[in-house]
């Protein structure tokens, strides 16, 4: 009546050792690690840099114990292991000063890191211990303002260029073109003029306010005025936001900072909290690290050799740094990073590697223009990052292109595939102001998570020892199924790589309550039954049978509530929701299947049971009268 085939025991057993495999991580602790990174785009981490390293660190008397090189597909690093803290900071400054000739301008990055002490063979079943979040780990947390006007700014920007291409397609002639803060004027010489170039630029550009400006009294310009409609700034801005937050993803999720938090708050704020980040200079390096490409026209006007002593003509810089350098090109660009929206690492017509860029539709009409008016001159690819312009190739134009096109010059395919991912994360849509910053310790993460281990010890043992009192045998028996819960919710979020965060250990413990809920029903219905005069082998069965509506009634809608928190919530209350969520599906699985599993292993091979310890039974007398 009450056995269990051997396949539910196997799938019991198999569920433990999942569960222990999994958990064990999290108990096996952490080394202090150094991670280095390459600070430019166009400079590559390989494994040619570890023999570097070592001799660094050997030089300033500081051992490492492991050296590795690791590439995820998208970012190389290496990473060095320590055997404490101080010897890890020690090594910080050593490396930095020994892999950096210039502390201004550095070549490689060297971040603080954790690597985890479990096996290689635990490791390559992808048995990790939990991610943290910045409250148990520790870390950097920024709340950032985006320059909202330099979205518009930047957007007059574009509606310039774009006006004063529209109107040369169909050869309107104006009599200058200029912008402000807040619009574009364009002037022309006739009324007719304008009413046609008013028309055409209304179908065109459907998101401006195309406005006649009236001319005051001495003055007789015709003026068209350009402003962004206010629906449309709007949307502009929060557009500009969302495209900071992007880029900010993208370069962070490169340079492996665990589990980043960016996100949106309010209309023109965004916070960014970085797990395990104790230099916040550091931080704010990686967070104002953005590069994007800027396609110019040489000066042709500027003949015979470039040098420091060349004069520069109005309306063009010089630059020096870079292959090609050094070179005078026009201050205007033909397109910008903002018009890219692809970029793939590929090879030359001669197999060497190189860039294909994808540009959007205002960018390859740009390119389509500055290509078939300058065949035979020269054009360079420029690449800008922290405000510092590179050049990647100066090439000559050969013939018409226009959405797509490729970039030559890439020493290697990992130097190609390496700048196509910076390309792809974009430039910021808007510069960004540091208005708050805050470091966590991880002193105070340790104390955070020895609290929340000793509440949920603590809470544990509370539950065991009045299970076992009040059920006995049968309590034994629940608190087990309570073990094994808890074993396979620490396992699933290790195997997830869920962020765990304070809430995320309330909810663990929020979990053990619930689950032992369940234990709770099922024990009071076999009480019932033996109450009612069952004998014990038929208790049991109906005890399970019937509390099982119950137990999953009462989950399901918890559930739902914490499916609610997890769609619609943010921050704490996500990480709350999703280890609540779990508890739950974890919970119905031991309080049922686990428990009764070991139910049926103690009693159900007792042909002729006549008890079972499951505490007191209470029976009504017969001389209760019914009122």
């Amino acid at each position: 009546m009450n056995r269990y085939p051997l396949w539910k025991y196997i799938l019991i057993l198999v569920t433990l050792v999942f569960g222990i495999l999994y958990t064990l991580p999290n108990f096996l602790g952490e080394s202090p690690a150094l991670q280095i990174n390459s600070g430019k785009a166009t400079v590559k981490v390989d494994t040619d840099l570890i023999p570097k390293v070592e001799a660094v660190l050997k030089q300033g008397g500081v051992p490492a114990t492991g050296i590795n090189f690791d590439y995820s597909g998208t970012q190389s690093v290496i990473r060095a292991r320590f055997a404490d803290t101080d010897t890890q900071f020690k090594a910080k400054a050593i490396l930095e000063q020994g892999l950096n000739t210039d502390q201004t301008d550095p070549i490689y990055t060297v971040s603080f890191s954790n690597l985890p002490n479990t096996p290689k063979w635990m490791q390559k079943l992808h048995a990790l211990p939990m991610v943290l979040g910045l409250d148990l780990q520790g870390g950097a947390h920024f709340l950032l303002k985006v320059d909202t006007e330099a979205v518009l700014k930047n957007k007059l920007a574009a509606v310039q260029a774009t006006a004063r291409s529209i109107l040369k397609d169909k050869e309107i002639k104006t009599a200058g073109i200029s912008r402000d803060a807040s619009a574009v004027t364009i002037k022309f010489r006739d009324v007719e003029t304008r009413v046609r170039a008013r028309e055409l630029l209304s179908r065109q550009m459907n998101e401006l306010n195309i406005t006649d400006v009236v001319a005051v009294a001495g003055e007789t310009d015709i003026v068209l005025q350009l402003s962004v409609k206010p629906e449309a700034l709007v949307t502009l801005q929060n557009e500009g936001v969302k495209q900071n937050i992007e880029a900010l993803s993208k370069r962070i999720a490169g340079i492996g900072v665990t589990e980043p938090l960016i996100q949106q708050q309010g209309p023109d704020r965004i916070v960014v909290q970085l797990p395990g980040v104790q230099d916040v200079a550091q931080a704010k390096s990686i967070i104002g690290r953005t590069a994007t490409l800027e396609v110019r026209l040489v000066d042709e006007s500027v003949i015979g050799p470039i040098d420091e002593n060349t004069t520069v003509p109005f309306g063009s810089e010089m630059f020096k740094v870079g292959r090609g350098g050094p070179a005078i090109l026009y201050k205007d660009p033909v397109v910008t990073g903002d018009a890219i929206i692809g970029a793939a690492a590929t090879l030359d017509e001669n197999q060497q590697p190189a860039v294909s860029i994808d540009l959007n539709s205002e960018g390859g009409r740009r390119m389509g223009e500055a290509t078939r008016v300058n065949v035979g001159k020269r054009m360079a690819f420029v690449l800008f990052e922290k405000g510092k312009g590179e050049l990647l190739q100066v090439a000559t134009i050969q013939g018409h292109f226009s959405n797509k096109f490729r970039t030559n010059g890439m020493r290697t395919s990992g130097e190609a595939a390496e700048l196509a991912l910076l390309l792809r994360s974009g430039a910021l849509a808007a510069p960004m102001e540091v208005i708050e910053e805050r470091t966590i310790g991880p002193q105070l993460g340790k104390e955070n998570i020895r609290k929340g281990i000793h509440s949920t010890m603590y809470g544990f043992a509370a539950i065991a020892v009045f299970m076992i009192i009040y059920y006995m045998m049968f309590g034994f028996f629940s608190v087990t199924a309570l073990a094994v819960n808890l074993l396979l919710l620490v396992g699933i979020l290790s195997t997830l790589q869920a962020t765990l965060t304070l809430p995320g250990m309330a909810a663990i413990a929020l979990a053990l309550g619930m689950a032992i809920d369940a234990n709770v029903l099922i024990n009071e219905r076999i009480r019932e039954e033996l109450r009612a005069g069952a004998n014990p082998q038929h208790a049991i069965l109906q005890g399970f049978d019937r509390a099982w509506a119950t137990i999953l009634d009462s989950n399901v809608t918890t559930l739902i509530v914490g499916l609610a928190l997890w769609a619609f919530g943010s921050g704490p209350i996500k990480a709350f929701a999703i280890v609540h969520c779990l508890g739950i599906l974890t919970s119905i699985f031991s309080a049922v299947f686990v428990s009764r599993g070991v139910v049926n292993l103690w009693y159900g091979r007792q042909k002729k049971l006549t008890s079972v310890s499951i505490g007191q039974i209470w029976k009504p007398t017969e001389d209760v009268v019914a009122k």
